[in-house]
């Protein structure tokens, strides 16, 4: 992975801490998620063009006996049926962390992805729905 590819995920796993103390988990859990988001884009390393390197990266992790290697896997799909509090998590952080590992918020991420990809492409659309579901899961909350 280049530099910037590992600064975004150390960044995406100390935003995951951050997010998951709101949700009051135990230091392990904390543990768990910088794990998580340090990992999460591990599939960059062996994909084209980071095409799938969700897939790739959660298959080889399940390959290596990773927890959550479906976290992983199901990260940044939006029409994924998989769900858990950790993948939730991981997305939240993800589309707040630009690419460089700076936190930008949901905004300011989105339109750093049009800008790069095209308002019409797969990876814009995708994290467009994600933050989305985000944003209208969290409003429930309240």
């Amino acid at each position: 992975m280049d530099n910037d590819r590992l600064k975004h995920s150390i960044s995406v796993a100390r935003k995951m801490v951050e997010i998951g103390k709101t949700y009051n988990l135990n230091d392990i859990e904390l543990q768990e998620l910088f794990m998580l988001g340090f990992n999460h884009d591990i599939g960059y390393e062996f994909s084209d063009k980071g095409l799938n390197h969700n897939v790739i990266g959660g298959a080889m992790l399940k390959e290596n006996g990773y927890k959550f290697w479906q976290e992983v896997y199901n990260h940044g799909n939006p029409n994924s049926n998989y769900s858990s509090l950790y993948l939730k998590i991981l997305n939240m952080a993800d589309m707040q962390i630009d690419k460089y590992g700076n936190d930008v918020g949901y905004e300011k991420r989105l339109k750093d992805i049009k800008n790069r990809y095209g308002e019409n492409s797969k990876p814009y659309l995708c994290s467009k729905q994600i933050v989305e579901g985000i944003i209208n899961s969290e409003s429930g909350k309240l």
